[in-house]
């Protein structure tokens, strides 16, 4: 019977060719393929489009791990469920990617054309742009891969159109010169979200202005002196004493000579600095708006290469940067520098380059977010879009109620351009979805398309209804809008989520996600973030080949915890490896005895009534186990579900269960056996099908060649909860026998028996009931701890010269006499009692030395503190094995 279905199972399990066959036949076989089927709930997740441009990296596996983990677990509840895939163009990094593919070349974009350009880049995106899909296949990704979109696509491209004109249409897209973040290396204005704060050491430079009338002069402080050479005026607080006489006087604007005025505002703090501030409107974002306010000039002083231009006068062709360092020079020169200090300050920088962004005056796109950020801060608080984990609310709220006007143009060609166009002739600006052929108000066929492209954000803010089909009513729409969830980083929650709220509640006037769970970021087991200059970065694609994919999946939803932080270690990644293996070999074991059963004979668990003991209470904790997985996944408690499926299957299920049934399934007596072999066989599948959406691999393979009929098992329904099932009085009972168990085997592991050894044993207990629970299973528990004979008395004496062990209110007693040499192990005890003492006086040493506290990371000092409680922990057990062998003599 045996040796047919054992063979089915290898010995060892060879993740690589399992995880190879199983996708393959997935793909195959269209298993991911989205059902819209009447009279079923829907589950829909679209997937945070990676750019085109991508591989996979560890944040991508987290994500996308939680998304399959839903969108198994949904489609295998019945729902018709789609998981839609897709990539994002990524317009300034795919630009980037083939204009240095063009410089390796000697070539620029300007030597192609912008026809010939974007040619190139849909050639790149043909050849290359496929990567990052084909890993996520890898990772097991169920995703409808028929259903495939991309940013640019047809489809996608209609929908941006029709986005992009109603918006203007209904006054909520403008165009107007206005200050921008701007990148001089990519050229292009980037939106508030899009830059990037780092902290920096710089220099806070104290310039002295004088008074236009050469009455005195004022000190300004300022960062960046070079903008210095734009200054249209000076701004005082109105109620400051010191300034009030200079209202008709004015400012001469060093190395200038130009008369600049002085202005009132409220916004100056009086109490910092001098009380004056310097107001340069081109070149920063709070100086415009005082500029605004009291009609300064706007004056640029650096081109879009951020090079000095001709308003800079002589310092006209310097780098911004170079021209810094001459304007210094020439102030301290002058006499006009009064100090220079340290100063530790946040610099803005391109998200894509890392270039230092340059605040500047640019005509420009926007969308007037306000009256679309209100309905999304509507939806929020009336509860129709829920935030996971609930943290993250108010940093929402706060956000939304400062948000500004969103800069959607982009000076780069790839990517939609916008559907503006400008009549040579009359100048008229017309927007419409499809391209005009004549202005309609002069009716000259010269029109002008603008240069500028849309924001990538912009197409991918339509994602969860564009990709269903908008702007035409599709039963997919119907079907999937709104989706169920949104799973991605915090980190994009305004770049993304925000967004797409905006846009769903104004076009489809529903949300377009019921839920967002926002995951941690990952970084390494330090807490520091990963890199590849600090060589601490964990490539998934390498651990999957390591490792098996199915291990790294199970670490990354076991490390998932709702938080802004997981801390990844690569050896629990081979820590969970051994659990697959552990899953692998259960089941060789479980084939051997159930492999020839047919569906009759899990019967038995319809009847647990009747069972013996050890089936009740494994059939209760697997009621248990489900109801705990439901839970855990339907409340995106990740973390709990991994932690729930591990205890039950590595601990309760094998450790215990297999353990327990093994003299019946080797038995004679058939109705043992065959109670047996009906429960194994009903709890390996639960098990199988509660881990499939978290390990979908190991699972598959296994399910496959259980007996009977096999389709696959990610279209099998995940197990029902099973009240019928639970057995608290079961569950006491059995823990009374694990514990005594657990005490047995504690001693002659703290004693150092010989496994072989048999001993004797005497269990005191308080009550003739939990009396009458042990003689009933004495058998049993002489078995399973090697004992030769076990007393069982209700108080009274205890043996002589025993090892004790208390669990609750029963006494474990194990006589030592003659099996070991009590001197010599108090001896070997005192020895590693020294040892753990001084290791832990060491750690002591660190921890009350103010000076550690102060200066080492805050993962060292964590470190250390969880060396100290494993140490004393240690110290712990050490006094009462000791205990016990003192009882002995």
């Amino acid at each position: 019977m045996a040796s047919k279905e054992e063979n089915l199972l290898s010995k060892g399990y060879d993740f690589s060719l399992v995880e190879e066959k199983w996708l393959r036949h997935w793909l195959e076989h269209d298993c991911f393929a989205a059902k819209m089927e009447d009279g079923r709930p829907s589950f829909s997740i679209v997937i945070p489009p990676p750019n085109v441009t991508g591989v996979l990296h560890v944040g991508h596996a987290l994500n996308n791990t939680l998304q399959d983990i839903l969108t198994r677990y949904h489609r295998m509840c019945g729902d018709n469920t789609l998981w839609l895939p897709g990539t994002d163009h990524a317009g300034i990094a795919t630009q980037n990617v083939v204009e240095r593919q063009l410089a390796k070349e000697g070539k620029s974009r300007h030597d192609l054309g912008r026809e010939a350009f974007i040619d190139r880049v849909w050639g790149w995106r043909e050849d290359k742009g496929g990567t990052i899909i084909n890993q996520l296949k890898r990772l097991g990704s169920s995703c409808d891969w028929q259903r495939e979109r991309f940013t640019m696509d047809e489809g996608l491209s209609r929908a941006v159109r029709e986005v992009f004109v109603r918006l203007y249409k209904d006054g909520l897209i403008y165009k107007g010169d206005y200050i921008v973040n701007w990148c001089p290396r990519c050229h292009t204005a980037l939106a508030d979200d899009e830059v990037e704060h780092e902290d920096r050491k710089g220099k806070l430079y104290h310039i002295r202005y004088p008074y236009a009338d050469g009455s005195g002069s004022v000190v300004v402080a300022t960062t960046r002196p070079e903008t210095m050479l734009g200054d249209t005026g000076v701004a005082v607080h109105p109620d400051d004493e010191r300034y009030r006489h200079l209202a008709g006087v004015g400012i001469r604007l060093p190395l200038t000579g130009r008369i600049i005025p002085v202005v009132y505002d409220h916004h100056v703090q009086m109490d910092f600095g001098t009380g004056a501030l310097k107001v340069t409107p081109s070149h920063d974002r709070d100086d415009y708006e005082i500029g605004r306010r009291h009609g300064l000039d706007l004056l640029k002083v650096m081109d879009d290469m951020g090079v000095m231009n001709e308003a800079a006068g002589k310092y006209q062709g310097l780098d911004r940067f170079a021209c810094r360092q001459q304007v210094v020079a020439d102030l301290e020169e002058l006499g006009l520098l009064d100090k220079v200090e340290d100063y530790d300050h946040a610099i803005g920088l391109c998200y894509r380059c890392k270039t230092v962004i340059e605040p500047t005056t640019s005509m420009q796109w926007f969308v007037s977010v306000r009256p679309l950020a209100d309905k999304a801060v509507a939806a929020v608080r009336d509860g129709r879009m829920r935030i996971y984990p609930r943290t993250w609310y108010n940093t929402f709220y706060s956000w939304m109620d400062n948000i500004r006007d969103w800069c959607i143009s982009r000076q780069i060609w790839w990517g939609h351009r916008i559907p503006a166009w400008t009549c040579r002739d009359c100048g008229e600006l017309i927007v419409e979805s499809i391209d005009p052929e004549r202005c309609p108000k002069c009716a000259s066929s010269r029109l002008e398309q603008e240069h500028d492209v849309l924001d990538t954000w912009f197409s991918s803010a339509l994602w969860p209804f564009s990709t269903l089909g908008w702007p035409e009513r599709t039963r997919e729409l119907a079907t999937f809008y709104p989706t169920s969830v949104l799973i991605t980083s915090f980190d994009i929650l305004f770049f993304w989520v925000a967004r797409m709220m905006m846009m769903g509640l104004h076009f489809m006037d529903e949300v377009p996600f019921h839920d967002v769970y926002l995951h941690a970021l990952v970084r390494d087991k330090h807490g520091k973030k990963m890199s590849k200059s600090t060589g601490n970065v964990i490539d998934p694609l390498e651990v999957m080949d390591r490792y098996g994919t199915d291990a790294m999946r199970f670490t990354l939803t076991a490390f998932a915890a709702q938080g802004r932080e997981i801390r990844l270690d690569e050896d629990r990644i081979e820590g969970y490896r051994f659990f697959i293996n552990k899953i692998w070999n259960a089941a060789r074991f479980a084939l051997m005895h159930v492999g020839d059963c047919g569906p009759e004979v899990k019967e038995v668990c319809r009847r647990p009534q009747g069972l013996a003991l050890v089936h009740r209470w494994i059939l209760s904790r697997t009621a248990a186990t489900i109801a705990a997985v439901r839970d855990g996944l339907d409340g995106y408690q990740f973390n709990d579900v991994a932690s729930v499926n591990y205890q039950f299957i590595w601990h309760e299920f094998c450790d215990w269960y297999l353990e327990w049934i093994k003299a019946d399934l080797f038995s004679d007596d058939d109705r043992a056996k065959s109670d047996a072999r009906g429960v194994l066989l009903t709890v390996l599948e639960i098990v199988l099908k509660l881990m499939h959406p978290i390990t979908p691999f190991v699972t598959e393979e296994i399910w496959s060649v259980l007996p009977g009929d096999r389709p696959t098992l990610m279209l099998e329904a995940f197990p029902e909860r099973r009240k019928q099932w639970a057995d608290p009085a079961a569950e006491g009972e059995m823990a009374t026998l694990m514990g005594i168990i657990t005490g047995i085997r504690n001693i002659r592991s703290e004693a150092d028996i010989h496994p072989s050894a048999r001993i004797e044993a005497c269990v005191v207990c308080a009550d003739a009931e939990t009396k009458r629970l042990i003689d009933c299973y004495t058998a049993a528990l002489s078995d399973m701890t090697r004992l030769s004979g076990l007393a069982v008395q209700v108080l009274g004496d205890k043996p002589a010269d025993a090892a004790t062990y208390i669990y609750n209110d029963i006494e474990i007693y194990v006589p030592l006499k003659g099996l070991v040499d009590v001197a010599a192990e108090l001896q070997k005890l005192g020895r590693e009692r020294e040892k753990t003492e001084a290791k832990l006086r060491q750690v002591n040493g660190k921890l009350g030395n103010e000076k550690f506290l102060a200066n080492a990371p805050a993962d060292v000092v964590a470190g250390e503190q969880e060396k100290k409680a494993a140490l004393e922990a240690r110290l712990t057990a050490i006094a009462e094995a000791e205990g016990r062998l003192k009882n002995i003599a």
